[in-house]
């Protein structure tokens, strides 16, 4: 694995908050925080908009009324309305920097990446509007801002500066604005939300429960320790002196002090797309996609519920054979994460004929005999006293760097490639024990592979590791590739499990098996 020093770096940050948060790390959900923190905007602005008075004389009056005469509930909502915009910003900025840090803006998840760049600067107009509605001294300062920033446009021609600088800003246009601000841009900001989230599947827009808590809790006390206020009113005839600029919305407007409004554009628009284009420097490709093989496939659809990225679809058969349904590999969605594979009742290990392992979904570049094959050497080759083959993830901790004669491991693509039958049939080759270790938790490569792999184990997903598999003989641990102390401890644990386990003495069942 190529050594990558801002990987490691931001890993080592995690597991720091891992031991301050557990499941509740922010840096695990920030796509969710920033729902969530959308969603207290939106009640928020909803609440604010009713005593607001959208017009030149009448704006200014009624944000101070709410703000000081009210402020117990509308000057809250004022401050809540604030503060969840600025916390928004940072849940995307540092939502970028997760994902470019760890590598996951490239190859199959390009279009994530190419489609979620807009739309920072789809929220920061949004929150610049809602400025220009307070018309006070800091939204006159956005106003002809903008108006120049607009007039170095070759569609304006400078009539929009014009209209400040003669004193010529009716309640029409700032009725504009408003309907801008609480219609049209969230309605198109809503639609590049599921633009951007429409190639994957099982989008959960709520973080956990106690986040959500935390982060409102978080918002109210800051709202009631510094709550949001205005600058003086308006007043197109002067100029402002003083102002308290919200950084994380208003950081180019200062920049047109010193610059055009021609190379503030040039600025934003190439660091736009640079970051837009960071997905192929360099290019990345994403290994060969799934394959399906009709003659072997029941129409179940157990792959087409766990693809993470939407990349398989059910229709009706084709073939002619007596299922009623078939699935298809959409190439060009697939993330070649074999999770498919692990969802096959066909990929179970234990299946004597043909003698070539063939599954009905199959990676053509590690097909499910192949695992089979590695993992009955992996057995064969195990010595000692206590035996313990590791399963584990190429993006975790790579498991082969324990390999010792009592330890064997081997990786696959994802752990929710492993099939449940694998499992048991390693430990039926002699293997003592099975430890699988996939990605750490709540920070699956591909999304849900550990989940599904737990959940198989467990019996809450199909396929499930059989009833007679003995659990004692089986564990897991979540790990990055910065994790290797844990994971020699969990094993020195599970060791310890295991050498109890072969201790106990054998019991018999009613039917004198033995159990």
């Amino acid at each position: 694995m190529k050594f990558n020093p801002l990987k490691r770096s931001y890993l080592a940050l995690e597991s720091w908050f891992n031991v301050s948060f557990g499941d509740w790390n922010p840096l695990y959900h920030l796509g969710t925080l920033t729902f969530f923190f959308f969603w207290v905007v939106l009640v928020s602005g909803l609440y604010l908009f009713l005593p607001f008075q959208g017009s030149l004389e009448g704006a200014y009056a009624s944000v101070e009324y709410m703000t000081h005469e009210q402020w117990y509930i509308a000057g809250v909502m004022r401050s809540l309305h604030r503060y969840a915009s600025d916390a928004a910003i940072i849940t995307i900025l540092l939502h970028m920097f997760r994902e470019y840090a760890l590598g996951r803006h490239k190859g199959f998840r390009w279009y994530s990446w190419f489609t979620g760049v807009p739309l920072l600067w789809m929220v920061v107009t949004v929150g610049i509007t809602g400025y220009w509605l307070v018309w006070d001294m800091l939204a006159q300062y956005i106003a002809i801002g903008s108006a120049v920033l607009m007039d170095a446009l070759p569609i304006f021609f400078g009539s929009m500066t014009s209209n400040f600088l003669e004193g010529e800003m009716t309640d029409r246009f700032f009725i504009l604005i408003e309907f801008l601000h609480l219609l049209g841009q969230p309605m198109l900001l809503v639609f590049a939300l599921w633009f951007h989230v429409r190639r994957m599947s099982n989008v959960d827009i709520n973080p956990p429960r106690g986040l959500a808590v935390g982060s409102m809790i978080a918002l109210l006390v800051l709202s009631f320790w510094k709550p949001a206020v205005s600058h003086e009113p308006a007043d197109l005839s002067s100029v402002p002196q003083v102002l308290n600029i919200d950084w994380f919305y208003l950081n180019a407007y200062p920049l047109l002090d010193y610059w055009t409004a021609g190379q503030v554009w040039l600025l934003t628009t190439s660091v736009t797309v640079v970051l837009m284009l960071l997905p192929w420097i360099p290019i990345r490709k994403t290994g060969p996609a799934a394959e399906v093989k009709l003659s072997r496939c029941n129409g179940c659809a157990q792959c087409f519920d766990d693809c993470p990225f939407d990349a398989i679809s059910v229709q009706n058969r084709t073939d002619g054979l007596k299922y009623d349904k078939e699935v298809r590999v959409i190439p060009s969605l697939c993330a070649a994460c074999g999770i498919c594979v692990g969802s096959c009742h066909q990929s179970n290990p234990f299946r004597t004929t043909p003698a070539v392992l063939d599954s009905a979904i199959d990676m053509p570049q590690f097909p499910v005999n192949e695992i089979r094959s590695k993992t009955e050497q992996a057995v064969a080759e195990l010595q000692g006293e206590v035996k313990v083959l590791m399963i584990g993830c190429d993006h975790g901790f790579d498991v082969t760097l324990l390999d010792a004669p009592d330890t064997r491991g081997v990786s696959l693509f994802c752990s929710g490639m492993i099939p449940p039958t694998l499992v048991e049939y390693a430990l039926k080759k002699g293997a003592d024990g099975v430890m699988l270790v996939g990605c750490r938790d709540n920070d699956c490569f591909y999304r849900f592979g550990h989940d599904w792999m737990k959940k198989r184990l467990a019996g809450e997903r199909k396929p499930i590791l059989r009833a007679r598999a003995d659990r004692r003989r089986i564990a897991y641990q979540g790990g990055a590739e910065t994790d290797r102390k844990p994971i020699e401890r969990a094993l020195a644990v599970f060791r310890a499990e295991l050498k109890e386990v072969a201790d106990e003495p054998e019991q018999m069942d009613t039917n004198g098996a033995t159990k």
